[in-house]
């Protein structure tokens, strides 16, 4: 199999009939209570956080393996626990590659040379994820170490294009001087970036983050970056469906992933099953919904 990322992603998505992309962002609130019970509802200290997200994300991955073909460490949940919490991240990407998945850091890091270069070594080459998700506000200079990964080193990266949040219009879709809107210029950009980075079936390693909640706008840049593989966020608890997402996969069905995050992380609040069991039957049901929606293109 090739080494590149894109490849790597679509054989996975293949072999498991799977798009769905776990998000691992753990809150101590949020955990069942068998694993917050050594220390009461309210956060503990650093180091028994620590210890209850380990508790909590090692036994999801392993019960997830047929259902997810990678997950989503979202870094801001583990930063804020200090270098602790940054020794949990880099063990859960571990663990998580050692079960079969690819890794996505999601950090969506930006900055201009040496610091851009800094980032991209933190978290593609010493934290060892597969791919990172990166802001591109500082151009082309800003992009190209990690660019430079995508093209060297088998890496992947998902750049922030049309995000789900509702305030994503503030900026992404003002009208530029040429007409355009903001995100289908971000887009046209990172077309002219995949192309240096293809895999076998014609997909860029170097991808989209597109929102699953502005499912017309999504379905456009379908169309306008045909190439690009896309990253979606938004489903089940920021309201994007399955049916929402149609027309997104491509015509070999490996043309995008689906995040989630608190619909599966979270399932247990909702459900009278023991939290692994409802994990995985959440995890289930999104995979079997987003595939039967996939063979549409």
């Amino acid at each position: 199999m090739s080494n590149m990322f894109c490849d790597r992603l679509a054989a996975a998505i293949l072999e498991k009939r799977s798009h769905v992309v776990v998000g691992l962002d753990p809150n101590y609130s949020l955990l069942p209570r068998e694993i917050t019970e050594s220390w009461g509802s309210d956060a503990p200290s650093t180091e028994a956080t620590c210890e209850a997200y380990r508790r909590f994300i090692f036994p999801l991955l392993e019960v997830l393996t047929e259902e997810a073909v990678a997950v989503k460490i979202q870094a801001a949940f583990f930063e804020a626990l200090g270098w602790e919490g940054m020794r949990l991240f880099e063990e859960a990407v571990g663990e998580a590659q050692r079960l079969g998945y690819l890794v996505i850091a999601d950090a969506k890091r930006g900055d201009i040379g040496n610091t851009a270069e800094a980032y991209a070594r933190a978290h593609l080459d010493v934290m060892g994820a597969d791919a990172l998700t990166v802001n591109p506000y500082f151009g082309t200079d800003g992009m190209e170490p990690f660019l430079q990964r995508t093209r060297n080193q088998g890496k992947g990266l998902f750049v922030l294009v049309k995000t789900s949040n509702p305030s994503s219009s503030d900026l992404q879709d003002l009208v530029l001087g040429d007409g355009r809107l903001v995100y289908e210029a971000v887009g046209d950009l990172v077309q002219h970036w995949a192309r240096e980075s293809r895999g076998g079936r014609g997909w860029s390693a170097v991808g989209a983050v597109v929102g699953g909640t502005h499912p017309s706008q999504a379905r456009q840049l379908r169309q306008r970056i045909p190439e690009v593989p896309f990253l979606i966020p938004g489903y089940g608890a920021q309201g994007a469906t399955a049916s929402d997402l149609q027309g997104l996969f491509g015509t070999d069905r490996v043309g995008a992933v689906v995040n989630s995050a608190r619909a599966i992380l979270y399932a247990h609040r909702t459900s009278e099953k023991p939290w692994l069991d409802a994990a995985r039957e959440e995890a289930a049901a999104m995979r079997r919904a987003l595939w039967e929606v996939s063979g549409g293109g």
